[in-house]
């Protein structure tokens, strides 16, 4: 062979290769998992809406996801990169999560309960109704099987341990919260969805029958009978699967019924919407609180333990369950620490702080105390 052929068959070889990875890349993030961007009726919604600015959703008071703070300063590139390369000491549990699993289909109907199942998942039982919030039973919170993998021990329970399932509600769309393999396990038991703006274009790709898609801006109200009110409030946090940033709104909710008001946060960090939310309600009886995965740098999207604290105040909590941890590592802080933090920086509160073991019942209708499985 000669030399122009060479070097031709080289770049011919280089462009296939370049084309087949291309290809496979293209492949990869056109798979259901990664979802659509709004379109139609739904982007006519979300334009309408007073929090979206031409091509993408913003805080009550603008943010930016990192922070220059205490000498701090890196870029998501950087931040990913200490992650993923950085020492890993004590981001995960020397072994096994404990757990205390609750068997969903043997609790009394009219039970007003809840159960924690580790990172954002929670189970709730309100009015007899049945309602599931970010469910996450894969054993990774990202797209790719490397990465964000679950504590051991942490992955107790999966599609087949539901019944049937009144509300399915999910705060935004993040991989940790909003999980493909388990939203469509649980598919055949959900009679709704209930979302913010945007998010509901995920479920209807993945084959929901929009009228089975309940998805309203902040500060809106449903009723689901049974004197059960889901009211849809405003966090401060970022939302997006990919490259778009802020496509969709993110989103806390409140459960009220005559006996009891619930609140849980979803992902955010620390702002005023606290303390307007305590005062529109008169409180909650019990609040699940983002508490962990935090960093000084980024602490304007995810709450530091003392913010959590101030936050579970404002909101006039009487008591708080941590959510957002116990189950991934997503920064660089001990696996462990969010619940020691927020037990110090709970000290003297005028709440009362809860921390269950993953699957460990929580009766709304009596006192109760947990050990400090953590320590």
């Amino acid at each position: 062979m000669n030399r122009r052929n060479f070097i031709r068959n080289g770049l011919i070889g280089a462009a296939g290769l370049t084309a087949l990875a291309g290809g496979g890349v293209f492949y990869y993030i056109n798979r259901p998992e990664f979802g659509r961007l709004p379109s139609g009726e739904r982007l006519k919604k979300i334009l309408a809406s007073p929090h979206y600015f031409g091509d993408h959703f913003e805080c009550l008071t603008p943010v930016t996801v990192m922070s220059e703070e205490e000498g701090e300063r890196e870029n998501r590139v950087t931040a990913t990169l200490k992650f993923v390369f950085g020492d890993k000491k004590d981001l995960s549990p020397p072994g096994s999560i404990p757990s205390a699993k609750t068997n969903l289909r043997e609790l009394p109907e009219n039970l007003d309960c809840a159960v924690w199942m580790g990172h954002s998942t929670i189970y709730l039982q309100l009015a007899g109704k049945k309602i599931l919030l970010d469910p996450v039973f894969s054993s990774y919170a990202s797209p790719v099987f490397f990465v964000n993998r679950a504590f051991p021990g942490s992955n107790i329970y999966s599609a087949t341990d539901f019944p049937e399932l009144d509300v399915l509600a999910i705060t935004h769309d993040h991989w940790d919260h909003l999980d493909y393999p388990s939203v469509m396990a649980l598919k055949p038991k959900v009679k709704n969805v209930l979302c913010a703006l945007g998010v509901g274009e995920y479920f209807e790709q993945w084959g929901f029958p929009p009228e089975k898609i309940i998805e309203h801006d902040w500060d809106s109200v449903i009723e689901f009978g049974n004197n059960l009110t889901a009211h849809i409030l405003p966090g401060q946090h970022f939302s997006g699967r990919f490259l778009t940033p802020n496509p969709t709104e993110w989103c806390g909710f409140a459960f009220v019924t005559p006996h009891r008001k619930i609140f849980c946060s979803g992902d955010g960090g620390y702002g005023s919407h606290f303390r307007e939310i305590g005062e529109k309600f008169g409180g909650f009886d019990f609040a699940f609180m983002e508490n962990g995965q935090y960093n000084k740098a980024w602490h304007a999207i995810h709450c530091l333990p003392n913010e959590t604290a101030d936050a579970s105040e404002d909101i006039l909590a009487r008591n708080v369950v941590p959510i957002h941890a116990g189950k991934f590592a997503l920064a660089r802080h001990a696996w462990n620490a969010p619940y020691k933090d927020l037990t110090a920086a709970s000290f003297g509160r005028s709440y009362k702080l809860l921390t269950p073991k993953i699957g460990e019942l929580i009766d709304f209708t009596r006192e109760q105390n947990f050990s400090q499985w953590f320590t």
